[in-house]
């Protein structure tokens, strides 16, 4: 029964935003509602940045129907959330919104899940040799955890099927170890985020007509969804029946979300060291270096992708042979932070070599 409910999630969500997308892109582009241009973008012909709207729209119907029935208390504050994401995204997909005040409505809404849903970290699973945390301890890690988590993926959206292909990815990695752990509310939400984010996946990167961006929207749901999954997944293997259970939880998670994180990271230590402000924005991005290189947005994406599934596999397999989670983390930090210097490097190689030649 668990996986009708779950193939039902997948199907309705990747249905939904199928339908949805051409009706919202009429409407946008009868009302002009169009991202602007800017220096730093890189298409170089209007699409409308409503992408989330679709996400929105079929994560939330698939989950509230694939659920029903269930004991999943949690599911209408966590949609709660997802609904001042969504509105706080339309707001500056629209009319442009302040960082200081969506960082409010970010930190309200991760307090709203704290306070109500109970999620929350409250095990370290032995990070700096620390286990069982006080209660304060967990709520302050858990506000910033997710709130880093949720800006991380709104920064990545940056190349078309980048942020809808980690997230498809993420939220596939982590609802598949619900199943099998037995966690069934959590996979079906899970899933119906794999279905709306898979669908939208086709239009963003392979729509001609039918083209269009999630916007800070998507970016922001999907932020706030899989902050959700990366808290759970940490406490929900301190009780995981073996063979499932994983003793690193918070190394694999890390990779499994790594690429925002590190990226997010590399970038504004870039900027402090270039004395502007680490929010103020350029193309120092990995995905903006390996355009550069390649000048394929689907190569580009392939290639982040497959990178970020090569450190899940590293991330397994240090797990199996049953490494210290903090050697696992240094590990997976130091080989993700390589991968995300190397296209950096080979555009420096070429400057060096042309500088040479001319």
């Amino acid at each position: 029964m668990e996986i009708i409910l779950i193939l039902s999630a997948l199907i309705l969500g990747f249905l939904l935003v199928l339908i949805a997308v051409p009706p919202i892109i009429r409407i946008a582009k009868s009302k002009h509602l169009f991202e602007p241009f800017e220096e730093r973008k890189i298409h170089t012909k209007v699409v409308p940045p409503l992408g989330g709207v679709a996400i929105f729209i079929a994560f939330t119907l698939s989950a509230i129907f694939a659920t029903d029935g269930l004991d999943f208390t949690e599911f209408k504050y966590i949609l709660a959330g997802v609904i001042l994401m969504f509105f706080t995204g339309l707001k500056d997909d629209l009319i442009i919104i302040s960082a200081r005040k969506k960082l409010i409505i970010q930190i309200v809404a991760v307090i709203l899940l704290i306070s109500f849903a109970n999620i929350h970290f409250t095990n370290l699973h032995g990070v700096l040799g620390e286990y069982r945390i006080g209660h304060i301890t967990g709520i302050s890690l858990s506000l910033f955890a997710m709130i880093v988590i949720i800006n991380a993926f709104n920064l990545i959206d940056g190349v078309d099927g980048l942020a809808s292909g980690i997230g498809t990815l993420a939220s596939l990695v982590f609802g598949t170890w619900f199943y099998l752990t037995g966690n069934y509310p959590i996979a079906i939400m899970t899933f119906a985020l794999v279905g709306a984010l898979a669908a939208f996946f086709i239009y963003n990167v392979f729509g001609n007509s039918n083209k269009l961006f999630m916007g800070d929207t998507g970016s922001l749901i999907i932020g706030f969804l899989i902050s959700i999954m990366v808290v759970s997944f940490n406490e929900l293997n301190l009780t995981a029946p073996e063979p499932y259970r994983i003793v690193g939880a918070p190394a694999v998670s890390f990779a499994i979300v790594i690429v925002p994180l590190i990226d997010t990271l590399r970038v504004m230590t870039i900027r402090i060291a270039q004395r502007r402000s680490p929010f103020s924005p350029d193309k120092n991005h990995i995905h903006h270096r390996l355009l550069s290189l390649l000048h394929s947005h689907l190569k580009v994406t392939s290639i982040i992708l497959a990178g970020n599934l090569v450190l899940i596999a590293i991330a397994l397999g240090l797990n199996y042979w049953q490494l210290n989670v903090n050697l696992q983390f240094v590990i997976i930090f130091l080989v993700g932070l390589g991968f995300s210097m190397i296209p950096s490097y080979i555009l420096r190689t070429k400057r060096t070599k042309k500088a040479y030649s001319s």
